[in-house]
């Protein structure tokens, strides 16, 4: 049990001895003239892994984001966003400061977009329509509560895209999550885009650092447009030493986050009026509704249990699993929540 339980998200999570060790031992170049022998391996696996041509080291995933887009797309383009997606909401209108981009909504029901609803959204350049250049989607889907797109939708999707010319990026900043909870390889994921993002940052539990996939010709782009916005690292090898360990030991793990997950939704739900929907979370995330203001229940029970969640609307509460949350955590963050509750209604 560790002396706070912290599930505002799967960012916060601290190297562990062994990565920490990965990365003080990791060869360091300077990556921005591509000498750095370790972000070049990880680079490496990462394509190997996604079975893409190549793939980009990148600070983040708000910035591997916007270099998808702009690597994509020319100023005037128009791209489809998930409505409720992390570009569409938490990305700071990078899209359209940087790339100039229009962006349109489509919707998400559960985290699962309608691929005939984003066909029938698609225009093709004319006198007075933009052309629809990209489609991005996410997956697993924050908002909706971690939630996967199936293989089958990607598929639709993706051939929807090569239908009208426009290319398809993922946001897969938690791909791996989706991987795990579906059964259905990363790979096959990655199969259905033409660029696709994953977080190491994020369930894999590293410092910092998000890995941007394609072909060969758009990583070479993408890698002007990463120097463009300042992402050029020099001895980066240290950061990508944790991604190495990462890949080698975290992935599969990821399993045993989604496991507290529904256990910590199970426990709530004995004491606390739950949605059937959020009753069994499909990936490493949490959600439920409360009466009283979220952030009465979070602040209590930051300050009287050691346990952090995060108040994401006014009335609802977001707590995320992750390698430093254990099944002795779980059930503390249980008996805690009941507690508050209590104490509020």
């Amino acid at each position: 049990m560790h002396e706070i339980v912290d599930l505002r998200s799967d960012t916060v999570t601290q190297p562990g001895p062994e990565m920490r060790w990965a990365m003080a031992a990791a060869e360091v170049g300077d990556d921005v003239f591509e000498e750095d022998p370790t972000v070049n391996s990880l680079q490496a696996r990462a394509a190997e892994l996604l079975n893409k041509e190549a793939a980009l080291f990148v600070p983040s995933g708000t910035m591997s984001n916007l270099v998808a887009i702009k690597t994509h797309t020319n100023p005037g383009d128009e791209i489809l966003l998930d409505g409720s997606g992390h570009s569409m909401l938490y990305e700071l209108g990078g899209a359209a400061m940087y790339a100039g981009v229009l962006t349109r909504q489509y919707r998400c029901v559960d985290g699962v977009p309608d691929p005939e609803e984003i066909a029938g959204s698609l225009h093709g350049e004319t006198l007075h329509t933009p052309r629809s250049s990209l489609i991005q989607i996410e997956n697993t889907h924050n908002r909706a509560g971690g939630a996967v797109v199936p293989i089958e939708v990607a598929r639709r999707i993706f051939e929807i895209a090569q239908e009208h010319g426009a290319r398809v990026h993922v946001d897969g900043a938690r791909l791996f999550n989706a991987a795990i909870a579906s059964g259905t390889p990363a790979a096959e994921y990655a199969a259905c885009s033409d660029s696709v993002t994953f977080c190491l940052s994020k369930g894999l539990g590293c410092p910092i650092g998000s890995l941007l996939c394609g072909s060969r010709e758009f990583v070479d782009r993408a890698r002007r447009v990463r120097k463009m916005l300042g992402g050029g690292m020099r001895q980066a090898g240290m950061l990508a030493g944790a991604g190495l360990y990462a890949l080698d030991h975290n992935v599969q793990r990821l399993a045993e986050d989604h496991a507290n997950a529904r256990r910590l939704a199970a426990g709530i739900a004995e004491s606390v009026p739950m949605d059937p929907s959020d009753l069994s979370p499909p990936t490493n995330m949490v959600y439920f509704n409360t009466p009283f203001p979220a952030e009465s229940l979070t602040g209590a029970l930051t300050s009287e249990h050691n346990v952090r969640a995060l108040a994401i609307e006014p009335h609802r509460v977001r707590l995320v699993t992750h390698l430093d949350v254990d099944a002795e955590d779980v059930e503390r963050a249980i008996e805690a929540i009941r507690a508050v509750w209590t104490l509020l209604v």
